[in-house]
């Protein structure tokens, strides 16, 4: 018992193992998730008094990352020769990710995993992030409101003709609209999303905060 006890371990941590530290360059396409900052700050940056949450920062949707999928899976934490970003890099980026930190943890976890350099990583990053039209009509609220994680995904549609349903997904968290996540070919076009990204919420009263 003690030997299938070990033998099961052992597989264990191999297959832990070959889920981080994939070989970089290795990916079949992006996943890029876009975060409407007043819902992650309901739900965990008030907490931590991140700057992203200042009434003053206006922040709407956010570029949470741009990240290197499998069809099936996703690499993370790749082995790189390239070198990492300095903090100035990072905080160039802060106009659309909110914060240094969360840049320099998606360029470790994410970046990494693509080849680039830091440098062209996140200009690869503001290029995809430009190329997607974020909805103004979620500017809008002058108030929290319920409602269908459908009409995000359908706002998303409306504003961006190129993009399909299999192209896109919503996600919820504690009850908030999460992200909309939308899978984009490495010359960034869209392109149907892998059977494990697509997890769309079926919530019909989702919670969706207003600007700060």
């Amino acid at each position: 018992m003690r030997r299938i006890y070990l033998a099961l371990l052992l597989s264990f941590s191999a297959l832990c193992a070959r889920a981080e530290g994939e070989r970089a360059g290795e990916f079949d396409y992006f996943v890029m998730a876009l975060s409407w900052s007043a819902n992650w700050c309901a739900l965990e940056g008030d907490a931590r008094r991140s700057p992203q949450c200042d009434a003053s920062a206006d922040y709407g949707w956010i570029l949470h990352g741009l990240w290197p999928q499998f069809h099936r899976g996703y690499p993370s934490f790749c082995q790189t020769a390239q070198r990492p970003p300095s903090r100035g890099i990072t905080a160039q980026m802060a106009d659309i990710m909110g914060t240094p930190g969360l840049a320099w943890h998606q360029w470790k976890k994410h970046g990494s995993c693509t080849d680039l350099t830091a440098e062209d990583y996140y200009a690869l990053s503001r290029r995809a992030y430009e190329t997607v039209t974020r909805p103004a009509i979620f500017r809008k609220l002058d108030r929290t409101v319920k409602l269908p994680a459908s009409v995000v995904e359908e706002a998303f549609l409306k504003e961006n003709p190129d993009l399909n349903p299999d192209s896109i997904t919503i996600t919820c968290r504690k009850g908030y609209i999460q992200e909309a996540r939308i899978c984009l070919s490495r010359d960034l076009e869209p392109v149907p999303c892998g059977r494990d990204t697509i997890t769309d919420c079926p919530l019909k009263d989702a919670l969706f905060e207003p600007l700060r």
